[in-house]
């Protein structure tokens, strides 16, 4: 991920600009919350919603109204964390690492428990460091329609020699999460509308310093897995298949606090946003703005709809540092963003289907 502080220095990799955006007043939908009392995972009361102000351009008009259902997948943020703290144990995971493939096979052994249909794809990526194998790794969940919908983020974490980097937050957080969307999609026992394809990402993190220090234009030294999963959709002629994607990265933070990334797809944004609202989640899916390069970047590129769950301005301290680490993350900053993503899809799903 690159983002641009005007304060940063040029071994920054992500880039990002905050400024105030106001959001109209939302409708507010009925829409039914189902809560689990799991260990750890205490419920948060609305009045923790901090949505006010005025609404840019039509977000209110751009959400789906609320598919009809009879129950929604039951997201366990205790569990979430689990899986964050597994990673954090098995330690750095950069790409290529014996580490990673002991990290890949605890992801892969977990989505085939869930009964998924899991598959990888193996390649080799040329680095700065040289050489090096990755594998992405895709989780089916077959739908009504062939077309399909993708829930993503990266499983790598950055590659430093001076410290140890366990990336809890940068890479641990998000692939918990996932897996834990995946599990509760899987065990509702229903059948979406559109097949859901959880994808993890090798090798999002650069080998050098910075971002944007090696590489080209058209070869940078990063997002080695999500373009390398462009590359494959276009040669299956798959591309049209994918009718969005929905990147999670860094969405643990125990002050959570995740702004809207611009160069996301705005109706994505708008129904996640309006949707963490409705749950009382306002206060950590904020009206800050953030312009973030992230694995979403290839498949914005390939015109398909994209949207980045990112918070890397308020993380910024620990940010690939030797203390991005499991204190940092809350199963309760977990259990917001699954359930809002939850809550979402069958919106986007309607979205879609209308479009």
């Amino acid at each position: 991920m690159n983002i641009m502080l005007p304060f940063q220095t040029a071994t920054a990799r992500r880039a990002f600009n905050f400024k105030s955006l106001s959001l109209t007043p939302a409708l507010l939908l009925l829409l039914p919350f189902f809560y689990a009392a799991c260990t750890g995972n205490a419920p948060v009361n609305n009045a923790q919603s901090n949505a006010q102000g005025n609404a840019q351009g039509n977000a209110s008009s751009s959400a789906a109204p609320a598919a009809t259902t009879t129950a929604r997948p039951v997201f366990n943020g205790q569990r979430a964390f689990e899986h964050v703290r597994k990673m954090v144990e098995i330690g750095p995971r950069p790409a290529g690492s014996a580490e990673l493939a002991r990290t890949r096979e605890y992801i892969t052994g977990e989505l085939q428990t869930a009964g998924l249909k899991v598959s990888s794809d193996k390649f080799t990526a040329q680095t700065p460091a040289g050489a090096r194998e990755m594998v992405n790794v895709t989780a089916e969940l077959s739908g009504e329609s062939a077309d399909v919908i993708i829930v993503s983020s990266h499983y790598d974490t950055k590659p430093f020699k001076a410290f140890r980097f366990v990336g809890a937050n940068d890479g641990g957080s998000s692939t918990g999460a996932l897996i834990e969307i995946a599990r509760a999609l899987a065990a509702s026992g229903s059948k979406p509308r559109f097949t859901y394809w959880f994808v993890f990402f090798d090798g999002e993190e650069a080998f050098c310093q910075s971002w944007s220090q090696c590489g080209t234009p058209n070869a940078p030294d990063n997002t080695y897995g999500s373009r390398r999963y462009v590359a494959q959709l276009a040669e299956r002629g798959e591309t049209k298949r994918v009718h969005a994607m929905i990147l999670l990265d860094m969405v643990g933070y125990t002050e959570l606090a995740i702004p809207r990334e611009t160069l996301s797809t705005p109706w994505l944004v708008d129904i996640i946003w309006e949707t963490a609202r409705e749950l009382g989640y306002g206060a950590q899916f904020t009206d800050e703005e953030e312009s973030v390069e992230d694995d979403h970047i290839p498949f914005l590129q390939a015109e398909i709809p994209v949207v980045d769950l990112i918070q890397l301005g308020g993380y910024s301290q620990y940010w690939h540092t030797a203390e991005d680490t499991l204190d940092k993350i809350s199963p309760r900053s977990l259990q917001i963003v699954g359930e809002t993503i939850i809550a979402s899809l069958p919106r986007i799903e309607q979205r879609l289907a209308g479009r």
